[in-house]
């Protein structure tokens, strides 16, 4: 839902709240949808995939990018949705593993997503949820063509790749490791390419940076409330 995601931001400050978020879906109609039933269903999915809320580190740390990388965005969005979407995360694995070039059809996602829940979805589910996920992964740049999918690399941004190491390190991750998590691997870049976007990102103010031989310190001050970096600390 990048488009409706990228509405609902621009129309909203970034510290707008879950509330204003819905009286803008809702009663504004910002996403120009033709019915109620798929403002709510809109509402309902962005909430899902997103959180709307400014208490959910994800989500509070998504807007504070936004605006200010707007190349980053399809990278920032797939990101925060694959984090609260396990169902896209499963996909992860059969976008991920194919080469540059390769296509990549909905079968390949369909058995991925039926190994995952054997026997707990009906096909014409699965058929659907893997038409829904080749749809984002193409808008994130993983993915190119119309009829036919195929591997595509994406282009990541200081913004994205200082997100990517926030969830790295909300996973526990810490120092040299924050280059090498399974939400660095989204953005498909070598970790000298992360680690200058990291640099970059550190020069913006965006996250604090360091490295010295082998040596990597990455904190996230500006991204994480003290009560929030306290929790973390508590974790190693």
């Amino acid at each position: 839902m990048l488009s409706e995601l990228s509405t609902l931001l621009d129309a909203e400050p970034a510290d707008a709240s879950r509330d204003d978020f819905l009286h803008a879906i809702l009663d504004e109609n910002v996403l120009g949808k033709p019915t109620v039933t798929t403002r709510r269903r809109a509402a309902r999915m962005l909430r899902e995939l997103y959180a709307l809320r400014q208490d959910v580190p994800l989500f509070r740390a998504l807007t504070h990018f936004w605006k200010k990388d707007l190349a980053g965005r399809p990278l920032l969005a797939l990101l925060c949705a694959v984090a609260r979407d396990p169902i896209l995360r499963i996909t992860a694995k059969a976008v991920l593993s194919a080469k540059v070039g390769d296509a990549v059809d909905k079968s390949a996602l369909e058995e991925t997503i039926t190994h995952a829940a054997p026997g707990h979805l009906a096909h014409s589910t699965v058929q659907k949820i893997a038409r829904n996920t080749a749809s984002t992964w193409t808008q994130s740049g993983h993915l190119k063509g119309r009829s036919v999918k195929r591997r595509s690399r994406p282009a990541p941004t200081p913004a994205a790749v200082a997100y990517a190491l926030l969830l790295g390190y909300l996973a526990g991750a810490s120092g040299q490791m924050l280059l090498d998590t399974f939400w660095t691997r989204l953005l498909d870049a070598p970790k000298d390419q992360l680690a200058s976007l990291a640099a970059e990102a550190s020069t913006r103010g965006w996250i604090a940076y360091r490295q010295a031989g082998q040596v990597v310190e990455i904190r996230f001050p500006e991204l994480l409330t003290p009560e929030e970096l306290e929790v973390r600390r508590g974790q190693d």
